[in-house]
């Protein structure tokens, strides 16, 4: 008998195209609603069919957000999955599937529970019901609640009509009767216990958490050329369009796409832009112009492993030194990461209040991992969100560059007030007018590159400290580094180790510094040279012992975190 207590690792494996994330909706919803708490995350080749693409769903009974490298069941869809993640099969690994799809190097050191998944396809009409019979196999071992599995296909496929929707709850059925029948013979126990609180909870994807937190901070306006991973904010926003009043513009490329959100700034709207690192890329000279002329803008920015095309369908924090340095000429920005689905949500709606209030760009960095990641949470509390207009009337006299003490202009818009708003991307004068003026130039150039940042520095939030503040050890996160340290650390289990995570990366509060007196610093971080590491010592002066990297595409593991900062501080 093969045994589970208390969490399962649950990976799917198969080729595009053959409905793995079908039959990841179905157990993510369905077990969720039975009172387990769940955590989803895919892996996924570029291509639109063929390949090997994994889901992995961790099934357990407290609340779990990272990615671990363990598998308890294993269910492989076609031949090749079993190679394809042969380093996380151990030989506590229950493989759950067909013979067929199991290649003979492997068929003498797993553990193999044969099921005839096809044959019950096959009765319920057609092959066509294999995935949604391994879904209701699962849902099954669970002794789940077979009423969401059902609820949940009447939602995915209700408009293909009605006999699509019984024949796939049949295919379901029967599945789940052989997984319950599984447990009965004692092949295989699964023991996770329920929270009656999770089955009011939500499950949210890091897409949606951006996208609900821009509608949140008063999004009406978004324009894109779609671009992976970041499409899916942006599709959001497309399905909402019309219940929320908002306009969704596909454009020819990304140089308009910022240069749109920039012109619906200018008239008043609330907009983003939703990208990756080579959109972006194309964006930097429209950058510059929000810096020169101060008009706000929200960017999304997704980031994927480059240079160049790179990795498309994989993840990497490798672009926090291209938001930093793009565009020519020097003016501020804010650089936003979130760690987990509450910070996405109420980041994504405060970016907008941050780019109306400073006038100045605002960015999003999620990356693929991030947006493809979904677990279930507690209702976001709208009224946390604050809505903030920093827009001022027009009035005789009124001066759109005007110099002050803390670098922010008044910022109006045409139509609302008596005198012309002016926004220009040359060198100008407080009314806004061109000007070649060498001290007035100085001025101009203080005002935006030194005191705006000064002002926004100082009023920057301070990063979120886990653990002792008297800790030996502190280890670094930002962005969606945040639960795997966090998991690792909880089981490494020691009171000398503390976590500090940082969603605000730039610019940095001089009063973080404090945090690192006397301590022996670790950053874990999503690329290969460290950019935050490196961002620390330039911005605080703080000097980093270790750097815990990785950069092959895929996400940081809790086991690799673990091993990792077990070696360094035992």
């Amino acid at each position: 008998m093969s045994e589970f207590r208390g969490e399962v690792s649950i990976v799917l494996g198969g080729a595009a195209g053959q409905g793995i994330q079908t039959v990841e909706g179905i157990l993510t919803y369905a077990l969720k609603r039975s009172g387990y708490h769940v955590y989803a995350n895919k892996e996924y080749m570029s291509r639109v069919r063929g390949g090997i693409n994994t889901t992995e769903i961790r099934v357990s009974s407290r609340r779990v957000r990272a990615f671990v490298k363990r598998i308890d069941i294993l269910v492989p869809f076609k031949q090749g999955v079993l190679s394809w993640v042969a380093h996380r099969i151990s030989e506590n690994t229950v493989v759950l599937g067909e013979r067929e799809n199991v290649e003979e190097s492997f068929l003498d050191s797993i553990n193999l529970v044969e099921v005839p998944l096809t044959k019950l396809a096959l009765e319920t009409g057609s092959q066509l019901y294999l995935n949604t019979t391994a879904a209701g196999l699962i849902v099954g071992l669970f002794h789940g609640d077979f009423g969401a599995v059902e609820e949940y296909i009447r939602k995915r496929f209700g408009s293909k009509g009605e006999n699509v929707v019984g024949k796939n709850i049949e295919a379901a059925k029967k599945g789940y009767e052989l997984g319950v029948k599984l447990c009965e013979e004692g092949t295989i126990r699964v023991e996770v216990e329920r929270d009656e609180k999770v089955r009011e909870e939500i499950l949210l994807s890091g897409t949606e958490a951006v996208g609900i937190g821009a509608l949140a901070g008063g999004m009406n306006f978004l324009s894109f050329y779609p671009m992976s991973p970041s499409t899916g904010v942006s599709t959001f926003a497309a399905q909402h369009a019309e219940e929320f009043g908002i306009v969704v513009e596909q454009v020819e490329d990304e140089i308009s796409a910022i240069n749109m959100a920039l012109g619906a700034w200018f008239a008043g709207a609330r907009a983003m832009v939703s990208t990756s690192g080579g959109g972006f890329a194309l964006m930097s000279e429209a950058l510059s112009l929000a810096g020169m002329a101060e008009n706000p803008i929200v960017i999304h920015l997704a980031q994927r492993p480059g240079p160049a095309t790179g990795l498309p369908t994989r993840t990497m924090q490798g672009d926090l030194n291209l938001v930093l340095y793009a565009g020519h000429g020097d003016f501020p920005r804010i650089i936003l990461a979130p760690g987990s689905m509450e910070e996405a949500f109420y980041l994504s709606a405060e970016a907008f209040n941050l780019a109306d209030k400073y006038q100045v760009p605002v960015i999003i960095l999620t990356d693929e991992y991030f947006v493809d990641t979904y677990y279930n949470l507690p209702k976001p509390e709208l009224k946390k969100v604050r809505f903030e207009r920093h827009i001022v009337e027009a009035k005789p006299g009124y001066r759109r560059y005007e110099l002050t003490e803390d670098g922010i202009s008044p910022r109006a818009v045409p139509g609302y007030g008596e005198e012309v708003v002016i926004a220009n991307g040359n060198e100008h004068d407080e009314w806004g007018d061109i000007t070649e003026d060498a001290k007035l130039t100085r001025k101009m150039q203080k005002k935006r590159a030194v005191k705006k940042l000064e002002t926004i520095r100082k009023n920057a939030p301070l990063p979120k400290l886990f653990g002792n503040e008297d800790a030996k050890y502190l280890v670094v996160s930002w962005g969606s580094t945040l639960h795997v340290v966090e998991e690792a650390l909880e089981k490494l289990g020691r009171d000398d180790v503390a976590l500090l995570h940082f969603s605000w990366v730039y610019p940095l509060n001089p009063g973080t510094k404090r945090f690192f007196e006397d301590k022996t610093v670790i950053v874990v971080e999503n690329n290969i040279t460290g950019q935050f590491a490196d961002l620390l010592r330039k911005e605080l002066g703080v000097e980093v012992h270790h750097r815990v990297l990785k950069y092959d595409g895929r996400p940081f593991s809790v086991e690799e975190v673990f091993d990792a900062l077990k070696g360094v501080v035992e």
